[in-house]
């Protein structure tokens, strides 16, 4: 069976689901995309590694589980989404230590939180992508929103076979805050270790400074 290379496309609150995040993986060579259904802890852990600017005072357990790897020479070389079944993802994490290639089974989440953290790429099986890709529809708009803040909330996603893609912004008062305030409101997320709300401050000083 053929593999996909995936990246990752968008990272949301789901609309329809209390408590439940959309990870979108999008195929590199085409123009599908694989929604799949995290937690908010993982999907903080996954936001964290996205924003790099954003350093945890301590480490999450993904970036436990790295500083581990790193020093017992353990490297994650790929993860693969190989299996789909009543609805769940399953994968496995591919390392290596010592020329020895081992395979690990994981949660697909956890999966693609150590990848970021290892640069590693994420694949899936053509025949996943055929059953569970979706292609969702954009317009020219909707298009330059999510180029330009790098993230998605998808509506209904898990509801209707196509979604529509619309701006994600809970924090409609961030925008009345001076850019001061925002940094001041940043290092005090981060302090506290509420990465998803200092995710979303970090998200509107960029776009504050690309526009100067």
């Amino acid at each position: 069976m053929s593999l996909v290379k995936l990246n990752i496309k968008g990272i949301s609150y789901s609309q329809t689901q209390n408590g439940a995040y959309a990870l979108i993986l999008n195929e590199i060579d085409g123009d599908r995309k694989l929604p799949i259904v995290i937690g908010a802890f993982e999907a903080q852990s996954i936001a964290i590694a996205l924003e790099k600017e954003i350093k945890p005072p301590r480490p999450l357990t993904h970036d436990l589980f790295k500083n581990f790897a790193d020093r017992f020479d353990i490297v994650v070389k790929q993860v693969i989404i190989h299996k789909l079944v009543d609805g769940v993802f399953y994968s496995s994490i591919i390392c290596e230590r010592d020329k020895i290639e081992e395979i690990i089974d994981a949660r697909t989440s956890d999966a693609i939180a150590l990848a970021l953290r290892f640069d590693a790429p994420i694949f899936t099986y053509k025949t996943i992508l055929d059953k569970a890709g979706i292609f969702l529809k954009l317009t020219s708009k909707e298009e330059e929103e999510a180029a330009e803040k790098e993230s998605i909330v998808v509506d209904e996603l898990f509801t209707e076979e196509e979604a529509e893609i619309v701006e994600n912004n809970p924090d409609n008062g961030l925008k009345s805050l001076s850019l001061q305030e925002l940094y001041n409101m940043l290092d005090g997320a981060v302090a506290d270790e509420d990465y998803e709300k200092a995710a979303r401050l970090r998200d509107e000083i960029s776009n504050r400074e690309n526009k100067k």
